[in-house]
């Protein structure tokens, strides 16, 4: 018994099935706007402003940071913004930057944060996004 013309059927059948999910996705994709950070990040251009590139390497402060977003990560009660935050450790001192949704959680995270290296040395940053953002 010749399986051939069955199988090339089957190949035929599930390439243009895949074919028409990835025009679909595509086109679903396009709906929606295109993420854009410009405005949010415009403020670390400016001169002395603290950005995720002068996070330290060593291992004391590289640690810090994961303690942090660690205990972001885990709160499942925070928004998408509030878990993708900038945490930026120099030397044991801690600043937060970037857009949250509420002051709730602008305060929460702060109290994360106080919470491993202590208030004094977490410079607060976190700015609250309007709802149509």
């Amino acid at each position: 018994m010749n399986f051939a013309p069955k199988i090339g059927k089957c190949l035929l059948g599930a390439t243009l099935f895949l074919s028409a999910s990835l025009v679909t996705g595509a086109v679903q994709q396009d709906q929606q706007p295109a993420p854009d950070n410009s405005k949010t990040n415009q403020g670390d251009a400016s001169k002395g402003a603290v950005t995720a590139e002068q996070q330290k390497m060593n291992p004391a402060d590289r640690n810090t940071t994961k303690q942090i977003r660690s205990a972001i990560f885990k709160d499942k009660s925070l928004s998408t913004y509030a878990h993708n935050i900038k945490i930026i450790t120099q030397d044991g001192k801690v600043t937060l930057k970037g857009p949250v949704r509420t002051e709730d959680e602008k305060a929460g995270i702060a109290a994360k944060a106080a919470a491993v290296v202590g208030a004094e040395n977490v410079t607060n940053q976190l700015e609250v996004a309007p709802a149509n953002q």
